[in-house]
């Protein structure tokens, strides 16, 4: 009984002893380091796994010297070893904190709340997947660790080592899908193919990559809905990527009207639009006749926005304002279907109702910015640069 209460006096006293000096070391770390992120991230993530690490090492040193160095009883043998198995799992706990505050003070630097964020989006993602994989590696080799201290373990790990590559090929072929994952997932977080925050369209869903792990990929769908994929789908099928060299996008609304539609005119409604609209970044504003068969033509008006949650809302606002107009301003431009019954020489007076105000025609000669995609304006001649190739190059290789 003298053994039992000499045992836990002592680690009772180990105890107070280390949260004491465990609590001194807290408290000058902070106040050294109030203008230091990093010194004040370890003081508020990796204080609990010190303290605790602190003390259980503490304990073990108390039981182990108060019973002496020789060999005891069975319940200090139990005991010791639990207390082993507790420091190797604080130690563990202790250094994945130590990770985890390296990894956001890293992330503290680069902020995502800024229009132009793609380069701190692309660190995050890597930041994100290189935690998850370092605790998972502390994880594994903690267990590890933790195991070799059972003699009935060690005794068979020569064994193991022996057919260590027959386990191993055995061990391959059946998490072949989840390697697959986990090499796909480093794969997109430094091929830079995709990131979080970025606007992608998978499975005819537009979404947000909302979480992206090392085995699957989560992302938010524009109602709300989540779209669960395994990373290895984003290395494996094509997708859309609206968001992976900027934010700012471009977007179309096609109308399909009559022959009598004065292109112009609505050409310079759609400009009087965008330009009284915020959610317009004033880079595109583009109205073309992309296709005139079938007895009507399809006008294309093609506009910018500085996202793509504002990209939506602008050709919402364009198809519902130019459907509008057309509708009160030009009702003869309306889709229909002409029949001509007699005589098809004379002249029909299939245009019943003239326009309202007179529309102003260009000469021929004058090409308007609002009618050309690659060029007219300096975002137009470098995506015409971009697509076809400056003109001294397509000399050169004449």
């Amino acid at each position: 009984m003298q053994s039992y209460l000499g045992t836990v006096a002592a680690a009772l006293g180990a105890a107070a002893i280390a949260l004491l000096l465990v609590e001194v070391v807290h408290r000058v770390i902070r106040r050294l380091g109030r203008r230091s992120l990093l010194m004040t991230e370890l003081t508020d993530h990796a204080h609990r796994p010190f303290q605790v690490a602190g003390t259980i090492l503490a304990v073990q040193f108390g039981v182990r010297f108060s019973t002496g160095y020789a060999v005891g009883t069975a319940w200090r043998q139990v005991v010791l070893h639990v207390l082993v198995l507790a420091v190797i799992a604080s130690a563990a706990w202790l250094v994945a904190s130590l990770f985890v505050v390296i990894e956001d003070t890293a992330l503290a630097r680069f902020r995502v709340d800024v229009p132009n964020n793609r380069h701190a989006r692309r660190v995050r993602t890597q930041v994100v997947l290189l935690r998850r994989l370092t605790i998972a590696v502390i994880v594994i080799l903690t267990v590890g660790v933790m195991l070799m201290t059972f003699p009935a373990v060690r005794g068979i790990g020569a064994g193991v080592l022996t057919s260590a590559g027959v386990v191993g090929v055995v061990a391959a072929l059946a998490a072949q899908s989840l390697l697959g994952n986990v090499f796909a997932g480093l794969q997109l977080a430094f091929s830079d193919a995709v990131r979080l925050d970025d606007v992608v369209v998978v499975e005819g869903e537009w979404g947000r990559i909302e979480e992206l792990t090392l085995s699957y990929v989560v992302v938010q769908i524009w109602d709300d809905r989540r779209l669960i994929l395994p990373t290895s789908y984003f290395t494996s099928t094509p997708f859309e990527n609206w968001t992976r060299t900027e934010a700012a996008v471009l977007g179309t609304a096609e109308f399909d009207v009559d022959w009598a539609i004065p292109v112009q005119a609505m050409r310079e409604e759609l400009r009087r639009l965008v330009e009284s609209s915020d959610l317009w970044d004033g880079r595109v504003c583009v109205l073309q006749v992309t296709d005139a068969t079938g007895g009507m033509i399809r006008v294309r008006a093609l506009v910018s926005a500085a996202d793509a949650g504002s990209l939506w809302d602008l050709r919402c606002l364009v198809r519902e304002q130019l459907v509008a107009w057309v509708r009160d301003q030009r009702p003869t431009a309306l889709p229909r279907i002409r029949a001509e019954v007699g005589d098809g020489v004379g002249a029909l007076p299939w245009q019943a109702v003239q326009p309202r105000r007179p529309v102003r025609r260009l000469p021929e000669t004058e090409a308007p910015d609002d009618a050309r995609v690659f060029g007219g304006s300096e975002d137009g001649q470098a995506r015409s640069e971009a697509f076809v190739g400056r003109e001294e190059h397509a000399d050169s290789r004449r």
